[in-house]
């Protein structure tokens, strides 16, 4: 069962959520797969999508791989869900720490898979911690760079299909990293004079 942590408000009645849980199992439009390329979802995030939403989400992918070529950190992919309880699967490809110019390629995922969510008129999107996994990309750095994303995101676009933004943590570590991260950002007491 998933738990709102904390949640941040914007123009438009639009918010950002920080939830403790499994995003396979998160009631929204669309969720984000931290995907490689190639998408093969074999192991992390990816292979816990596919377990729970079936092999048909694996087909659809090598069918876009196909039809499409590899899956760039700008323009992610999308597929059905399976049997997962969302509409659609975002893949976005996050950056391997230490192939040079991560931040802005992590953004440009973000940012992403926003904008595919909106194109799919999706009103509510989880996503992970992407990058901070297996290809290793610091935690407080990424939950920096991804909560600020969704935040600029979020201020730029108050009439965008997109309503509830969902970073969806199933690990400790991961998840107290944006907790820091999150109150730096917005909970910090205003400077006095």
């Amino acid at each position: 069962m998933s738990k709102i942590l904390l949640e941040k408000s914007f123009t438009g009645q639009r918010r950002l959520q920080l939830v403790q849980g499994d995003i396979t199992a998160e009631p929204v439009d669309a969720i984000v797969n931290a995907a490689n390329r190639y998408l093969q979802h074999g192991g992390g995030v990816a292979g816990a999508i596919v377990r729970r939403g079936g092999e048909e989400i694996q087909q659809e992918s090598n069918r876009w791989v196909q039809e499409h070529g590899p899956v760039s950190h700008e323009q992610p992919a999308y597929t059905g869900a399976g049997r997962l309880p969302c509409r659609y699967v975002i893949h976005a490809v996050g950056p391997m720490w230490g192939e040079g110019d991560e931040d802005n390629k992590l953004c440009a995922a973000v940012r992403g898979a926003l904008q595919v969510a909106e194109q799919l008129h999706c009103a509510s999107l989880a996503l992970p911690a992407i990058s901070t996994g297996i290809f290793g990309f610091p935690k407080e750095r990424a939950a920096r760079l991804i909560l600020q994303t969704i935040a600029n995101s979020l201020e730029q676009q108050p009439q965008g299909s997109l309503q509830t933004v969902r970073v969806t943590i199933i690990d400790q570590p991961t998840l107290s990293a944006f907790q820091d991260v999150w109150r730096e950002l917005w909970e910090s007491a205003a400077p006095t004079t």
